[in-house]
């Protein structure tokens, strides 16, 4: 009977192995047991066990390492506040000298980079507005982040305050010039200056240059201001034709342009302004015509309308200002109705009501401007009275009042400003007297004080104004000399 071995050889002369490599594997498992079994002896004909490869078992694969717990982000805050009192385009904030923030209007603002906890911030102001009658001031702007969104800073934009007043002198051919204390109200003399038969004047809103016309038509001198004592002084090209007497000045908001009133020519003088040194020169379309005997002239905040009181017509001249040239195109709307005598005209600093002084009907006639396209529409108001001959008008750089110079009852007339309606209405004290024919009137940016120039009195008054009624309060041990017959006072930062 055959062992167990004996079933193991074979009897053809090659072996013959099972293709599949499942069953090699199996039957050679098969064979090593077998042979170990049976001692490995034996003759020829058994299958060489050395032959039969078993391959080795593949290693489990190892489980893949679970992904790391992932790291939530840092918070981070957002950087802003609230910008009030804005005029025109060009304001810039910075973030800690960067992260730059254009600004076009008033309202909220947040800078595009927040910041993480912890971390500073510092905002500034980079570039101001081409407004130059107002300067942006940043309060609250810098500290640290304390896991809270910053928006308390605050930009607020104003006129600033006067540091010089200058004061034309019909009868005495010269300029007073005068340091301005913003705290007290007090006027210091300056050095003044000799200007033939100088009328009407006019300051760069820079407060860098001052105009003056002549009363004899001899043209517009340019004159340069000191920064450090008020001091004027001639620049390189002085004087320029403006073709008759000069009686209304304005200088646009951004100190590019100048335009004088030709009382006796009936037009308007347009003029570029060189910004390194003042000088004038006439522009490529040099005048525009306007009513019969024009005289006061005003220019909205925005620098993009100007406005032109006209006696003999009674009436107003509405212009377009081109905002890169500077050229005045008359509106589609190019005359309104005024009153008799239409002498002055101002605007009010939101650029949305005008107000024309009729020096013959001793009134004041309110209009609203269109926002739009500056057309002037009037006021269902009734006009109030002014006193006697009624010289120049001024509404203060705050919005809440207007005052009249009158020259025949030498006194001025104050009204409150309605800032919804634009309605004039007399102050609880409407007349406050003053020196002899009161000619021009100014006020303070910050409010709190009014300048006469008192033309007969040869020199200027000072009032305290109370903000909250607008009555002016004579400060008789304040009033400063000024040259023969005053009758134009300007302030001038």
């Amino acid at each position: 009977m055959a062992g167990p071995c004996e079933n193991m050889r074979w009897h053809g002369s090659e072996p013959r192995l099972h293709s599949s490599e499942i069953l090699l594997r199996v039957a050679g498992a098969l064979v090593a047991l077998v042979v170990s079994g049976c001692g490995g002896g034996g003759g020829g004909g058994f299958f060489p066990i050395s032959l039969i490869s078993v391959p080795p078992s593949a290693p489990a694969p190892s489980p893949a390492p679970a992904p790391p717990a992932s790291t939530p982000p840092a918070p981070t805050y957002a950087i802003g506040g609230k910008v009030t009192g804005l005029l025109g385009a060009g304001l810039v904030l910075q973030n800690n000298a960067g992260d730059n923030l254009p600004i076009a209007t008033d309202g909220h603002f947040s800078f595009v980079t927040p910041l993480a906890d912890g971390a500073s911030y510092a905002v500034s102001i980079k570039s101001q507005s081409k407004i130059l009658t107002r300067v942006c001031t940043v309060s609250n702007g810098s500290g640290t982040i304390a896991a809270a969104t910053v928006s308390d800073i605050q930009v607020v934009c104003a006129e600033p305050p006067s540091r010089f007043a200058y004061v034309s002198n019909g009868n005495s051919d010269s300029v007073s010039a005068y340091a301005v204390d913003a705290t007290t109200g007090t006027l210091r003399p300056a050095a003044t200056l000799s200007v033939p038969s100088p009328y009407a004047l006019t300051i760069e809103p820079s407060g860098r240059f001052v105009y003056v016309s002549s009363a004899l038509g001899n043209g517009v001198s340019a004159y340069a201001i000191d920064r450090t004592t008020g001091d004027l002084h001639p620049i390189a090209a002085p004087t320029v034709a403006a073709g008759g007497i000069s009686a209304g000045m304005a200088v646009d908001p951004t100190g590019r342009f100048a335009y004088f009133v030709n009382l006796v020519g009936n037009s308007v003088r347009a003029f570029n302004i060189d910004p390194e040194t003042g000088a004038l020169s006439a522009m490529a379309v040099p005048s525009v015509a306007t009513g019969r005997a024009p005289y006061g002239i005003a220019i909205d905040p925005t620098g993009r309308f100007a406005y032109v009181a006209n006696i003999s017509d009674a009436t107003v001249s509405a212009f377009n200002i081109d905002a890169t040239s500077g050229a005045l195109s008359p509106m589609a709307i190019p005359t309104v109705a005024a009153g008799a005598g239409a002498r002055d005209i101002a605007v009010d600093p939101s650029g949305r009501f005008a107000y024309v002084l009729n020096q013959g009907d001793w009134n004041i006639l309110a209009y609203s401007i269109d926002p739009v396209s500056g057309a002037l529409a009037p006021l269902a108001t009734t006009p109030p009275a002014t006193g006697r001959a009624p010289f120049s008008i001024t509404v203060d750089p705050k919005g809440r009042f207007a005052y009249v110079a009158n020259l025949d009852s030498h006194d001025v007339s104050a009204y409150t400003l309605d800032a919804l309606t634009g309605a004039l209405a007399p102050a609880v004290t409407p007349t406050i007297p003053t020196g002899n024919r009161p000619a021009s009137i100014a006020i303070e940016p910050n409010g709190k004080f009014a300048y006469v120039a008192d033309n007969t009195d040869n020199n200027v008054s000072v009032y305290f104004i109370d903000v909250v009624s607008g009555v002016l309060n004579p400060q008789a041990a304040l009033t400063v000399m000024a040259g023969r017959s005053p009758n134009k006072i300007f302030l001038s930062r």
